[in-house]
């Protein structure tokens, strides 16, 4: 039977994902413009919970007082009617020509300013929306050529921009945090903090890293030859999930922006596992799940919905399938006989420290020639997650 979304799952999606006209560098668009009412309204039908949304997905960029009063009130009616939420938003940095050197980092001071203002109108109406999470996407933050930058000044005032946001959200009194969103390139050749690793280290020179996280995005990851599973973990582990963006991609390629599932299944079937918390042994992720993807150029409005609704009955899919790995008492054989569970045991024990470990006493008898012959099992392990995925057990 397949599963049914629900409001209850956390499903969001962005008004750019099923709004996407299907135009890309080689070709025209290949749908209308779709009204962000009309997308609340269909994302409700298929079970969503939220949308979120660039400032210019919702008010055209250029738009007077009048026209954007008019905008979202009509948005705001349509959240009312159908129970969605907007749990986060994000400023377009990077479609308007004078982003063509990037916004926070570009060399021009008056475009960087620019962009600050930018950024802060939007915050404004984010909070009025209820947002909690801010996301910062820098796809123009970059260069093709290494002498077009000075990289020491641009990583000034890149810091500088966000410790600026995050004082303007200080001293507004604003519930939101910000989550930074990694890419290794494309539209830039090279962009700044171009992984979760990156962004990370970034944080934590921020006059407020605690206000500030992460967004991982499957393809983003994958583009760079990635874990993306691997990523989103360290990024829970320090506390810095702040929001995920899921779709689907097909390795070293361009950002392709898939329907979730798409792509590398094994690696989302273990993305979700994570998320759900990995059968008890991890934290289970809180915020939206939220997708990221652009329904294919060859699909007319009607194909935008299966797509996007193929996201999230994917993703229901595949929690069935993780549950029922982690559930399965030849599965919990394997992960003991990997000693997977051993790795949660501390390396050193209680009141020990590293001269109990050098002692001789600290070996324990320990031969590593036994230990080195050891097989660890992971075959047979891997074998019945690929089962589980596939439906077999």
């Amino acid at each position: 039977m397949t599963p049914v979304a629900t409001k209850d799952d956390r499903f969001t999606f962005g008004l750019w994902t099923v709004g996407w006209l299907g135009r890309d560098p080689f070709g025209d668009a290949t749908r209308a413009p779709l009204d962000p009412v009309e997308s609340v309204h269909r994302l409700d039908e298929l079970g969503a919970a939220g949308v979120t949304f660039h400032d210019d997905d919702l008010i055209p960029f250029g738009s007077s007082a009048s026209d954007r009063d008019k905008i979202v009130s009509r948005f705001r009616d349509a959240l009312a009617e159908t129970g969605l939420t907007v749990p986060m938003a994000t400023t377009n940095l990077f479609t308007h020509p004078v982003f063509k050197d990037g916004a926070f980092t570009a060399n021009d001071r008056d475009v960087r300013r620019f962009a600050l203002r930018k950024v802060m109108r939007n915050i404004e109406l984010a909070v009025e929306l209820g947002a909690g999470t801010y996301v910062m996407w820098g796809g123009r933050e970059g260069a093709e050529s290494d002498a077009a930058k000075d990289l020491t000044a641009a990583y000034d005032r890149f810091k500088e921009a966000f410790d600026t946001l995050c004082q303007f959200v200080l001293d507004r009194g604003y519930d939101i945090r910000f989550a930074l969103e990694p890419k290794p390139n494309e539209p830039r050749g090279d962009i700044f903090l171009p992984t979760v690793g990156h962004a990370l280290a970034f944080i934590e020179r921020l006059e407020h890293p605690e206000m500030v996280g992460v967004n991982p995005e499957t393809g983003h990851e994958q583009m760079a030859g990635l874990n993306y599973t691997q990523g989103i973990a360290q990024a829970l582990w320090a506390g810095k999930l702040f929001h995920i963006d899921l779709n689907g991609q097909h390795g070293i390629k361009y950002d392709q922006d898939l329907r979730f599932g798409t792509g590398d299944l094994k690696s989302a079937f273990f993305t979700v596992d994570l998320l759900e918390g990995a059968g008890g042994t991890g934290p289970v992720y809180t915020g939206p799940r939220h997708f990221d993807f652009k329904p294919p150029r060859t699909e007319s409005i009607e194909g935008v919905w299966d797509s996007a609704a193929g996201c999230m009955r994917t993703y229901l899919l595949l929690k069935e399938r993780a549950e029922a790995f982690r559930a399965d008492p030849e599965v919990a054989g394997a992960l003991a006989a990997s000693r997977v569970p051993e790795l949660a045991t501390p390396t050193l024990g209680d009141g020990e420290g590293w001269e109990q470990l050098l002692s001789a006493a600290g070996s324990e008898g320990f031969d590593p020639e036994t230990a080195a012959a050891r097989g660890m099992n992971y075959e047979r392990l891997d074998q019945l997650a690929l089962e589980h995925l596939m439906g077999a057990r």
